[in-house]
């Protein structure tokens, strides 16, 4: 419980070491050569984090820790109605809320009104670490309400949801990452973890390769279920990031970007 009640100092902990390690490690080992000046991109960027930090917290008086653990209390939600060691609760728990996130992400790529919002995210011009950051208001609302809802059925426990949004955050950051690695070591770790260049996949400007390897920690999702593509058709070092509208850096700017799904 003590770990729980720490929860906003865990995550911003967590959320500042990841961020500085992997700039620092882009900025040693990159993959593409930067086009973009980070001084124009990271202010916005992170600009971006803090208008959903707050906008989260005004408007949902629980998120979803402590939803989880309102629903372990009054025996809400799967998890709760079985009786399931406690690891093994844990463990599903995580994997379960990762298909989750996998398929609303795989929904905001399907449904029109919602690719308006998230199109944000893809329309940045360089492919970076806060590029994993970048999102738009709109879409980190209603993404907390779906997680609330998926926590509801689920009941999964509050310690298992903390975990799991730190290391979501994490691995979003690491997957959108400029980092380069050995193509042997990348090759075995995305059996395991979605990496770095799994994800850049994702970012290409060609539609096809746009609708592909939609998983954030877990890779398996995208091998299951037909999205996976292993390399972009031009090469990491080829192919163009982001996507056809959008690609003046002025649309690189904050207000640009929340205003982009009306656009």
């Amino acid at each position: 419980m003590s770990l729980l009640a720490h929860e906003p100092a865990i995550r911003l902990a967590a959320f500042l070491g990841v961020l500085a390690a992997l700039a620092a490690w882009e900025a040693a080992s990159p993959r593409r050569r930067r086009e973009v000046p980070r001084l124009l991109r990271w202010p916005n960027n992170l600009g971006l984090v803090v208008i959903d930090t707050v906008l989260v917290r005004l408007a949902f008086p629980v998120v979803a820790v402590g939803l989880a653990g309102l629903a372990a209390r009054h025996g809400w939600g799967l998890l709760n109605a079985v009786a399931l060691p406690g690891w093994l609760a844990f463990a599903a728990a995580l994997v379960a809320l990762d298909l989750a996130i996998y398929l609303q992400h795989v929904m905001f790529h399907a449904v029109p009104a919602l690719w308006r919002l998230h199109r944000m995210h893809h329309a940045d011009l360089e492919f970076d670490v806060t590029t994993g950051l970048r999102f738009h208001p709109g879409e980190i609302l209603l993404s907390m309400a779906y997680k609330l809802a998926v926590v509801a059925a689920l009941g999964p426990p509050a310690a298992a949801v903390l975990v799991f949004e730190v290391v979501l955050n994490a691995s979003s950051m690491f997957n959108h990452a400029n980092l380069r690695l050995p193509a042997a070591l990348d090759r075995v770790l995305r059996w395991v973890v979605v990496t770095p260049d799994m994800h850049r996949v994702h970012h290409s400007v060609v539609v096809a390769e746009t609708n592909s390897n939609f998983g954030f920690n877990l890779p398996w999702w995208d091998r299951l279920l037909g999205t996976y593509r292993a390399q972009p058709a031009a090469g990491h070092i080829g192919m163009t990031i982001g996507i056809e509208q959008f690609r003046t850096r002025r649309d690189l700017w904050l207000d640009r970007m929340l205003a982009q799904p009306w656009r």
